[in-house]
């Protein structure tokens, strides 16, 4: 994949109300920092300098977070109304992301479910890490969940590493990575978590693959072109298919509709004189609940 530039941002989604890009690898979605001047803002603004709204500070909404060093779909909200569609899809625990990403060492299992509780690590010379629970200095930890499921087998400039599909069911700062790493099966090239010493590789094999945000004005389902095939990147080799990553996508699709089909029958038994009983996303929010909710959306930073 070639370096990014102020003028090759892709494009996967668009619409009166969103966009979806597919966000390079090492670049910020922002910076105050006058000498970064390559962000995705700046893209996004050289591309489409009609859309960005003087009302907020950098010019467009982001609905989410991805990491510096992660790649792949990003929802951009292009007003208000738009974002606030998002947030709630976000609040109510609508939105489905899945991540591919390369690991080392080969991992045994085809389905792994991890549930390490992870907090901030307050260690002299790693308060810019995350850690899970038992981890000395660790603070604060919450209850995480990840789901990973092994699509290949193969070799990385001639190490094991194992292709994986992650799934947050969670949103914590740095949650993948930190899980990968706590299971045994870093992120390829992830110099943080490796505690620098994974430095060969040319970025961090991390990719948000798919996202799923199903807004009442539009289905946003997506697809960010996978890169960690052997002719993108000819240091990967794969040997052996565990899961097809079609097929594992459709699951996660099933999984949603049927979940976006029981909530559709739920508001009609309400319509159709049910007892009515509001559901937990229905509810007047408390505001410790909306403090934490945001919280949460701070936190959506996947990496």
């Amino acid at each position: 994949m070639e370096p990014g530039s102020i003028d090759n941002l892709s494009i996967l989604y668009q619409s009166s109300d969103f966009i979806v890009v597919n966000k390079h690898w090492d670049i910020r979605i922002d910076s105050k920092m006058w000498y970064e001047k390559l962000t995705l803002q700046s893209q996004l603004k050289y591309r489409f300098p009609e859309l960005a709204d003087p009302d907020t500070y950098y010019g467009f909404r982001f609905c989410h977070q991805l990491d510096f060093s992660t790649s792949g779909a990003l929802c951009v909200a292009l007003n208000k109304a738009a974002a606030g569609s998002a947030y709630k899809c976000f609040k109510e625990r609508m939105v489905t992301k899945a991540y591919l990403a390369l690991v080392r060492g080969h991992v045994s299992e085809s389905r792994v479910t991890i549930r390490y509780a992870i907090g901030k690590n307050t260690t002299e010379g790693l308060t810019h890490m995350m850690c899970i629970e038992g981890t000395t200095g660790c603070e604060n930890p919450k209850p995480c969940q990840s789901e990973l499921v092994v699509l290949e087998h193969g070799t990385y400039s001639g190490d094991p590493v194992t292709k994986v599909l992650l799934q947050p069911l969670t949103g914590r700062t740095h949650q993948l990575r930190v899980h990968c790493s706590a299971i045994g099966h870093a992120i390829v090239g992830d110099f943080t978590y490796s505690f620098k010493k994974d430095s060969n590789p040319y970025r961090m094999m991390l990719h948000a693959y798919y996202l799923r945000i199903p807004t009442e004005q539009e289905l946003i389902e997506v697809c960010a072109p996978d890169p960690f095939v052997t002719a993108m990147d000819s240091h990967w080799v794969p040997h052996r298919i565990v899961h097809q990553l079609d097929e594992v996508i459709q699951e996660l699709k099933d999984k949603a509709s049927q979940a976006g089909d029981e909530e559709g029958s739920q508001e009609a038994v309400l319509r159709d004189g049910g007892e009515e009983r509001l559901s937990p996303a229905q509810s007047p929010e408390t505001e410790e609940q909306q403090a934490k909710c945001e919280q949460w959306l701070a936190e959506w930073a996947l990496e």
